[in-house]
């Protein structure tokens, strides 16, 4: 479990909060939860009903790994993010903070047209590690096709 980390302006990432870190980030500003863990990975609470009891909007994109790294999974996490950030602040969150940082990173250089080295510094500053080579992967393939 990692503690949210504030990585751009009004943006969390983090492994799966806890309710006290939920509650924290409520007063903090956040207005929204982004949750890209599976179904199958549990998080020792009612994630979605301790967001509806403080009034936030809660949306889940599952990510189980580098398989689900995809154009249509990216387009979507950039619509979640924008839709988002025009509430407050957002936390997204995974158990790491492995594919959030995968996300963000995908997101800036396929939906924002960030440079590759400019997306994955992002991505980093929101936890991406080990999915660095498949983020490279797909952006390279990504940029081919355009």
């Amino acid at each position: 479990m990692t503690a949210p980390t504030q990585f751009a302006e009004g943006q969390y990432a983090a492994g799966q909060p806890t309710p006290v870190q939920l509650s924290q980030l409520a007063a903090a500003g956040v207005r929204t939860v982004i949750n890209l863990r599976a179904p199958s990975e549990p998080a020792g609470y009612d994630e979605g009903d301790e967001v509806a009891r403080l009034g936030l909007r809660y949306w889940t994109l599952p990510i189980s790994g580098p398989v689900d790294l995809d154009r249509e999974r990216v387009r979507r996490f950039g619509e979640l993010l924008d839709d988002a950030r025009r509430e407050g602040g957002v936390l997204i969150h995974c158990a790491t903070s492995n594919r959030v940082g995968a996300m963000v990173a995908l997101d800036a250089a396929l939906n924002r047209g960030r440079a590759l080295g400019d997306a994955l510094e992002l991505g980093r500053a929101a936890g991406l590690a080990t999915l660095e080579p498949a983020v490279v992967d797909l952006v390279t393939r990504e940029g081919a096709r355009h």
